[in-house]
């Protein structure tokens, strides 16, 4: 059975790498660009726009659709009123949504700065408590348990995809554990829309680097088998500089660990 995706975020960072390629594959695609129209990249192409905290515009969004790819909200740090309305009012909009449209899955893309307080020391399993490194990290822990009521509530699949640092190619020291390829967000991409049902999901959204962080055992089910690792660009990347600060290298969340942080001097134990 043919599938229709909608794509929210379809103008931001990752949507532009996943909309051409999606559309090239061949997939039944909306996509969505927020409050600016998009311009189709094929003829015919399924495009609309507009604020997601809108019902109507969300249930013209995920009309007939079967998985929604949720990329759209605040991607960065900023001011608790500017996540509060893109990142929560704006979910509860969407998963409402989803609910009235019928809608089978949703890939939610939370990020690792929901765990962004633990050391880079630790090695982290899908099943950690959730430590955000601030107001936006705080957004997509939220995020996560909203997913799990709407799967347990109202049937709703959900793959929540702790996206690590989604680029090309890895550039700065941090990189070579968080780094998530193109390809292998393709392939992440591709594995969503066709795994078999499989209820409530957390997935790190990471390549197969060497120096990891974080442990996906036990998301077998979505049959990801990441190919791409940063260990092929780690000598260029270690001969340059670290932008990073001392509070920024020992925590995973890097800069944004950083940004706001009080409490002092690192201690070696990281208290």
């Amino acid at each position: 059975m043919t599938k229709k995706i909608a794509l929210s975020g379809a103008s931001g960072q990752m949507g532009r790498v996943l909309r051409p390629a999606l559309l090239q594959r061949g997939v039944a695609l909306r996509s969505a660009g927020g409050r600016q129209a998009l311009q189709p990249l094929v003829e015919g192409e399924d495009v609309m726009h507009g604020d997601l905290c809108d019902p109507a515009v969300v249930d013209r969004l995920l009309a007939g659709v079967d998985v929604l790819i949720h990329l759209a909200g605040t991607s960065v740090e900023r001011p608790l009123p500017e996540i509060i309305d893109n990142n929560l009012r704006g979910l509860v909009e969407v998963y409402e949504g989803a609910r009235r449209q019928g809608v089978r899955r949703v890939v939610f893309a939370s990020s690792n700065h929901a765990i962004g307080m633990y050391p880079v020391a630790e090695r982290l399993r899908l099943d950690c408590a959730l430590r955000p490194d601030g107001f936006y990290g705080l957004s997509k822990a939220w995020g996560e348990a909203l997913a799990r009521m709407y799967w347990d509530q109202h049937g709703i699949e959900s793959v929540c995809v702790r996206i690590g640092s989604c680029l090309a190619r890895p550039t700065e020291p941090r990189h070579l554990s968080t780094w998530f390829g193109h390809e292998d967000l393709l392939h992440f991409i591709d594995r969503c829309i066709q795994a078999p049902p499989l209820g409530f999901l957390v997935v790190w959204g990471v390549s197969a680097n060497t120096r990891s962080w974080w442990d996906n055992r036990g998301a077998e089910a979505l049959g990801y088998v990441p190919r791409q690792n940063a260990e092929d660009y780690a000598a260029e990347i270690l001969a340059g500089p670290n932008p990073l600060d001392a509070v920024g290298r020992h925590f995973q969340g890097g800069s944004f660990a950083a940004m706001h942080y009080t409490r002092g001097e690192i201690a070696a134990d990281g208290r």
